[in-house]
């Protein structure tokens, strides 16, 4: 980038700090670099000098000064559907790239990007693999799913080998995921255990799980764990939850099972007719693969251990309740 140039702020990034708003477009720009740029005033929204803290608002113009050389290194759009429509295969994959070995990919999927192909997909991350095959004409392999519409981690083998061993880790459980979800209201207790047997059934809008009995025909037991790291009052709640089996929609039905389901979840939410979706909140699915810990499929103890980026909507949800990604640590 040679020249200035003039941002407008999108409606989907209202309340964002800005320094949250650099970090989704130029995730290679220091944070460091971002103050000198401003307290030169090379950075601007609307013509006036602004903080890292300053929280903009749509249709807002962000100026930003020439970077030579670093520009390409420095600006990334965030994927969304998009941003992804006008880019080929191979690049969609590079950006959601965020580990690889001679083994294993881990990428961070968007929200909207289907795994695998269904009715009505007509773009999924099986497909794009293809723009992957080696040199041996390999492509590389699924080895597990996560939703349409739940974003983050998602773990692919290079090799068969690799999908092997992979797909058996999946299979005996010895793999730990964490997701985060955004629900309504508050769990009581702010910790612990969900344990029903889930069967599918088939509606006119797609697949859907209900929670079952025991011995029903179909039914698969389901167990999950939740924590509440904070919360905005009564509320909501941002809940950190790990599944202990590989059901089907497992974490959004068991959020909605306890009564506080995921917002955004177009299958699970219900709320009364008094409740309004909050401000400023986008109605999407708020649910992310956050974390992934397997073992490599080389063996020998070593460990794959991964965290995914959040994805822009709930980036500007977090802003604007004021969570902050360290809390889940406290």
């Amino acid at each position: 980038m040679s020249s200035v140039e003039q941002i407008r702020v999108e409606p989907d990034e209202a309340g964002l700090r800005l320094d949250r708003w650099f970090k989704l477009h130029y995730p290679g720009l220091g944070f460091g670099h971002l103050q000198k740029l401003l307290r030169s005033g090379q950075v601007r929204v609307d013509g006036g000098r602004a903080k890292t803290d300053t929280r903009i608002a749509p249709g807002q113009v962000i100026r930003i000064p020439p970077m030579g050389a670093d520009a390409a290194r420095l600006k990334v759009a965030p994927l969304t559907a998009n941003t992804m429509r006008d880019r080929n295969d191979a690049d969609v994959l590079s950006q959601m790239l965020i580990y690889e070995d001679e083994k294993v990919y881990v990428f961070n999927k968007p929200a909207g990007l289907a795994v695998q192909g269904g009715s009505g997909v007509s773009r999924h991350v099986d497909m794009m693999l293809e723009a992957w095959r080696n040199r041996k004409g390999e492509k590389p392999r699924l080895v597990h799913r996560i939703d349409r519409d739940t974003t983050g981690i998602l773990v692919v083998a290079r090799t068969r080998g690799a999908a092997v061993a992979l797909t058996k880790a999946f299979r005996e459980r010895d793999t730990r995921k964490t997701y985060w979800a955004l629900v309504k209201g508050v769990p009581a207790p702010h910790e612990g255990r969900i344990s029903t047997y889930l069967v599918k059934e088939q509606t006119p809008d797609g697949d859907r799980m209900r929670v079952a009995r025991h011995g029903d025909e179909g039914a698969d037991h389901a167990l999950s764990h939740y924590r509440v790291i904070d919360q905005v009052a009564q509320n909501y709640a941002w809940l950190e939850m790990e599944p202990h089996t590989g059901r089907t929609h497992q974490l959004r039905v068991h959020a909605a099972h306890i009564g506080h389901p995921i917002l955004g979840d177009p299958k699970y939410f219900e709320a009364d007719t008094n409740w309004d979706f909050p401000g400023g909140v986008q109605n999407r699915l708020h649910l992310h693969a956050r974390r992934i810990v397997i073992p490599h499929p080389d063996g020998g103890g070593r460990m794959i251990d991964q965290i995914a980026p959040l994805p822009p909507h709930m980036v500007q949800t977090w802003n604007l309740f004021g969570f902050d990604e360290a809390a889940e640590n406290d």
